[in-house]
């Protein structure tokens, strides 16, 4: 009764180890020829690294990203809006973490080939199709660059985690289009610079229409001194822009944005120089998809992001896709590798994800800094002469509420999967 897996990203694969976790067979498909560790800087937040926990991944992730002290929000003239301590300084049983997206996904898929073998997680595997047979489902791959037919393989259940671009979503939605751009472009980057506040903090400065945020993804300093710095910078564009739908994702040029961010030189960060030191920094538009009313149709159901694509605001995509595998697991332990388990993972994280995509589309917890910048567009002494500290409160534990990463609530929870369960099989 094995599950079929479409997508060998972050959510795919922690879904592929804990049905191994579990007792379950599984079979990974993934589109590229290689799996490489590509991307920028991401957050896991605690309620993911407990269930990466749960799979034995502590030390791995401990060796490979850094713990996130604090969370800051700044304006665009680099004054201090609002502060958080995130991870096990917050009074959480578990670390936040920054580190590498293509780091994570490495250290995913070797602990993937290692404990489910090599052959149970195949490249080179585009999803074009399925039907359903009277014991499971018969999904049909391509080799993408050749065209060729890559094989059929039958299991109890598809999971879709292929992504935004999801071909079985595109398949089940077949007039739902590209994903919708709201406007807004992030030039991306990773930049060998010194360490800044705590070592450890992930800042935010600016407002809605222009925003630059940045963390460190590594732990130790090189021989210079210098520590792995992810950034994002952002902006709003005119209504006049045309956006090269084309050229999804390309290389950046930084005199397209620099400029915007010259004068963003505060006494704790170089804004413009972590922009101009970068190697190589490229170009994504801000999209997501709107929420969808169904995830799973029959013996299929999508994950990650492609059943819920949101904005990168709050550091809540990759927490999100291993969430939704998790919950799987744990449904398949119930109901068996059935129909009945999507159906009641869906039911479970569907309307919890289509509030946070909705959320993210308000700017989620970054509404203070489009605040600021309404209320005191020339600054201020200190932020409470424009924005209360009980709003700054509020919209800060709002977010954690709707994304399921309250303090006091996590910490009383135990893991959607615990690293001892195994399946009736």
């Amino acid at each position: 009764m094995t599950v079929l897996i479409a997508g060998g990203g972050i959510g795919g694969l922690t879904l592929a180890l804990s049905l191994h976790q579990i007792g379950v067979s599984v079979k990974v498909f993934e589109s590229v020829a290689e799996l490489k560790p590509l991307g920028v800087g991401i957050n896991v937040l605690p309620h993911a690294v407990r269930e990466l926990i749960e799979l034995g991944l502590m030390d791995k992730l401990d060796a490979s990203g850094v713990r996130t002290r604090e969370l800051a929000y700044f304006s665009k003239h680099g004054k201090p809006i609002w502060s958080e301590p995130r991870g096990l300084e917050a009074g959480y049983k578990w670390p936040q973490f920054s580190i590498h997206r293509g780091t994570l996904q490495q250290l995913l898929l070797d602990t993937a080939v290692e404990r489910l073998g090599r052959e149970n997680i195949l490249t080179s595997h585009h999803l074009t199709g399925w039907t359903e047979t009277a014991n499971g489902v018969r999904a049909d791959f391509i080799d993408k660059a050749t065209g060729k037919a890559a094989g059929t393989y039958e299991g109890a259940i598809l999971i879709a985690a292929d992504g935004i671009h999801s071909a079985a979503r595109e398949k089940l939605y077949p007039n739902e289009g590209p994903p919708i751009w709201n406007g807004r472009i992030l030039w991306r980057g990773v930049t060998p610079a010194k360490a800044f506040l705590t070592g450890r903090t992930m800042i935010m400065a600016g407002h809605e229409i222009l925003k630059f945020v940045c963390y460190p993804i590594s732990k130790q300093p090189d021989a210079s001194g210098n520590h792995l710095i992810n950034w994002v910078a952002e902006r709003h564009m005119p209504p006049t822009y045309q956006w090269r739908r084309e050229d999804y994702n390309r290389t950046a040029r930084l005199e397209e944005f620099l400029p915007w961010f010259e004068s963003w030189q505060f006494d704790w960060l170089d804004v413009p120089g972590l922009i101009r030191n970068c190697p190589h920094a490229y170009e994504y538009p801000l999209v997501d998809r709107d929420p969808v009313s169904q995830w799973t149709f029959g013996k299929v159901t999508l994950m990650g992001d492609a059943a819920h694509p949101m904005y990168p605001i709050g550091s809540n995509g990759a927490s999100q896709a291993i969430l939704d595998a998790r919950t799987i697991a744990r449904e398949i332990l119930t109901h068996g590798p059935t129909q009945a388990a999507l159906l009641a993972y869906e039911a479970e994280r569907r309307p919890a994800t289509t509030d946070l995509v909705l959320l993210n589309r308000k700017n989620g917890p970054e509404q203070v800094m489009q605040l600021v910048e309404e209320r005191a567009p020339d600054g201020y002494k200190v932020v409470t002469d424009v924005l209360s500290q009980q709003e700054l409160e509020d919209i800060a534990a709002n977010y954690k509420r709707v994304a399921g990463f309250q303090v006091e609530a996590l910490n009383a929870k135990p893991p959607i999967v615990s690293k001892d369960a195994r399946a009736r099989t």
